[in-house]
């Protein structure tokens, strides 16, 4: 399978070859002049020809293949593009384990003082002894190279061609990624020759599983995360963190617009020529042009790996993709056969750790960001520092619980480090401010969000402190794409990506915006990129403006369901729409003031005006403190204000309020009250709508208000709480005897 003598003879040949000359055979030599091109740029980073050269080349190669499906490739080079979104991940058996490997620590000062090792490296060097003893020999050659912080994942050639890719999953099992690992151009989907070697081993194995990273370069990444700003977009925390939601996206598109590599660093299932050392499975990678891991270190004994490990520990802030330790391995295939595995990892691998580099620097001041879902996140402001061949200015604080356990202020010194080297985080205080106060989040915004002045709340249980206010700008499209699901609105065509275009291109910024929408807008919106555009069309406009138009009349459990207030769910969605008519009377309303002053201290007796609505568990004080302060709030009150402008005031359609007053007698449920759990022979939601037309409300949790549980399959803790309270536990059978 040797390429062409001169690979360019052809590049410019369209207008020099002969009329006479087919199609089917500029196709094949087009395909692989850019699969060439591809192998130069992504894998060896030594292009030969300009952008636009290889774009010129591209554009033909795509023209020829619309005119003639009929020498369609699923491997063309113009398909890295990415095909249809697929139904769901299929999983796939790994024909040879993926084992994890054992990881070996470097010491802290700390460590090394309570387990009284005299190095920092004393794991390191105790691994190799342990290959001595096991090899009966002093000298054991092995291989020392970075370890990569990527996502593993298998690569299965069959014949040459790529059969498969899988994630590393349990080890047995992984998910099959196939459809996004074929947007990835540093991947080569069929095997050919790319370098010299012995003419027997032109052809590819039968079978060869490849074992790798897949990672996206540091920069690329960086890039990736400034126009996903410049966007309105959310922003990754991490290159793998990325990588990992990136693979695990349904729609190969999206993949094929995102910086992925990939690098080679062990063989699985292998049908071909014995490869004696890891050497000989290098040269075999080289040969058919897979990329692979390096800088690569051959040492032959234990100062000559001490060595090599502390220049990977040197080297690896110049490399372009994150790494935390180096990866040891016997050269020798035969003698990792002799020193085998045991449950989970080979004896004849490590994977050393390095401590991450700390510095200290300055604390100059803490600003709150607001993330998609309204979680306030605090952010150090630092003097600058450098630390892992970068500066770091900025180190996240995560939530309240972490400043006050490390009792973090402003103006204090601080020790930073860089998190898997990535993540920059505050250590510890190493020298405070005399007298200063810990930061406190609720205190430096005044208990308002900073995006859109609403309130913010902390639910019980929870650390986090986060904005309520569905019109929040910073959550626009988490509140949008809420805002028109099934159980809110059922808005239908306004799923995610429609929401992210939408708020990318400053079309809303609040879910009430879509009510503004015009054919004229939605028709061209663009769900993709400027490089590959994806129009909206008329036809998917038309739905949305008439779902949205239907949404106008939907009932008023609906609409609160559908405005993420915190703490209101379906369930207690429903119960306020039973105790008050529509949305203004809620605004205002008397029954939750009195259910929050019946839990202050002088609430001596239970409150008799609130026994007779009977309310569920569902709408308690917490529940009543929310929706309160919500509406009380500057941002609820813009939103109250918005919805006049919009002429809607969503109304009961359940509304009951003193059940005793309603003629429910002929119902068979009427006053009681059910609470659902386990799997059912119908949908939950259809279950839940038969028994409240029959009269009976559905809680979302169990208490001693509670008449019955009905239990299917399973049932867990709402089951266990129903025995402990006494509550009656009913199968789908009593429950059509009740009807």
């Amino acid at each position: 399978m040797s390429e062409p003598d001169d690979l360019f003879s052809f590049a410019d040949s369209k207008t020099a070859r002969a009329p006479e000359e087919s199609a089917e055979k500029r196709i094949l030599e087009l395909r692989k002049l850019l699969e060439h091109h591809n192998h130069l740029y992504y894998s060896q980073a030594t292009p030969e020809i300009s952008d636009a050269e290889y774009d010129k080349l591209y554009r033909e190669l795509e023209d020829l293949e619309k005119k003639h499906p009929e020498f369609h490739d699923e491997n063309s080079p113009t398909l890295r593009v990415g095909g249809a979104p697929i139904e769901g991940f299929q999983q796939i058996r790994h024909a040879v384990p993926m084992l994890s490997i054992d990881d070996v620590f470097e010491l802290s000062p700390d460590a090394m003082e309570k387990s009284g090792a005299s190095r920092p490296e004393q794991e390191l060097i105790e691994f190799y002894q342990r290959l001595r003893k096991n090899l009966g020999r002093e000298d054991i050659t092995v291989t020392v190279e970075p370890k990569i912080d990527g996502v593993a994942v298998s690569l299965f050639y069959r014949d040459g061609k790529l059969a498969y890719a899988a994630t590393r999953g349990d080890g047995t099992t992984g998910d099959d990624i196939t459809h996004n690992v074929r947007t990835i151009r540093s991947i080569p989907l069929e095997l050919k020759q790319r370098a010299l070697a012995d003419p027997a081993s032109a052809e590819p194995p039968t079978t060869l599983e490849i074992r790798g990273e897949i990672f996206m370069p540091n920069e690329a990444f960086a890039a990736m995360n400034v126009e996903r700003d410049e966007a309105g977009l959310p922003t990754f925390a991490n290159p793998r963190n990325a990588t990992a939601g990136t693979l695990k996206q349904l729609d190969p598109k999206i993949a094929a617009q995102r910086p992925l590599r990939f690098l080679a660093h062990g063989l699985g299932a292998y049908d071909g020529p014995e490869l004696e050392t890891e050497h000989d499975f290098h040269n075999l990678l080289d040969h058919f042009g897979i990329p692979r891991n390096q800088p690569l270190f051959t040492v032959q004994h234990l100062d000559g790996l001490l060595d090599a490990v502390a220049e990977i520990n040197h080297q690896r802030h110049q490399l372009d993709y994150g790494t935390d330790g180096a990866v040891i391995k016997v050269l020798s295939r035969a003698e990792r056969t002799q020193l085998g595995f045991t449950s989970r990892a080979p004896r004849w691998a490590a994977a050393y750790k390095f401590l991450p580099e700390q510095k200290e620097t300055i604390l100059e001041n803490i600003t709150i960001q607001v993330g998609r879902t309204g979680v306030l996140t605090p952010v150090a402001e630092l003097t600058p520092v450098l630390i892992s061949g970068s500066t770091v200015s900025r180190a996240t604080l995560h939530n309240q619980d972490e400043i006050d356990r490390k009792q973090i202020h402003i103006g204090a010194r601080v020790l930073v480090e860089k998190a898997g080297e990535i993540i920059p985080a505050i250590v510890k205080v190493t020298q405070p401010v005399p007298g200063a106060s810990v930061f406190s989040i609720f205190a430096s915004v005044n208990g308002q969000c900073p995006s859109c002045g609403g309130p913010i709340s902390q639910e019980q249980g929870f650390v986090a402190w986060r904005c309520t206010n569905f019109q929040c700008p910073a959550q626009a499209v988490t509140h949008i794409k809420h805002f028109a699901s099934r159980k809110a609105l059922d808005i239908d065509g306004l799923g995610e990506i429609v929401a992210e275009a939408l708020v990318r291109h400053k079309h809303c910024v609040t879910p009430l915006e879509l009510f503004s929408l015009t054919e004229e807008v939605l028709a061209p919106l663009n769900l993709g990129t400027e490089e590959a555009p994806r129009r909206f069309g008329e036809k998917n406009a038309t739905k949305v403006l008439k779902a949205l138009d239907d949404a106008r009349s939907k009932p008023l459990n609906r609409w609160l369901f559908a405005m993420g207030i915190r703490q209101l769910g379906e369930s207690a969605a429903k119960e306020l729409s039973r105790l008050h008519q529509d949305l203004t009377e809620i605004s205002t309303s008397p029954i939750l003031a009195e259910l929050l002053r019946d839990t202050r201290p002088d609430a001596k007796k239970k409150n008799e005006l609130l026994a007779k609505y009977a309310i569920t568990g569902d709408v308690g004080p917490a529940v009543a403190e929310t929706v309160i302060s919500y509406f009380q709030s500057e941002a609820g009150q813009q939103a109250l204000q918005r919805f006049a402008e919009l002429g809607i005031n969503p109304a009961s359609d359940n509304y009951l309020p003193i059940p005793a007053e309603g003629d429910l007698s002929h119902l068979p449920l009427a006053g009681k009250t059910f609470v659902i759990t386990g799997t059912l022979s119908m949908d939950r939601d259809e279950m839940k709508a038969l028994i409240e037309s029959k009269g009976g409300k559905v809680s979302g949790s169990v208490s001693a208000k509670t008449h019955y549980v009905l239990a299917g399959e399973g049932g867990g803790s709402k089951r266990d709480k129903a025995e402990k309270l006494g509550v009656p536990l009913l199968d789908e059978a009593a429950l059509q005897a009740m009807l």
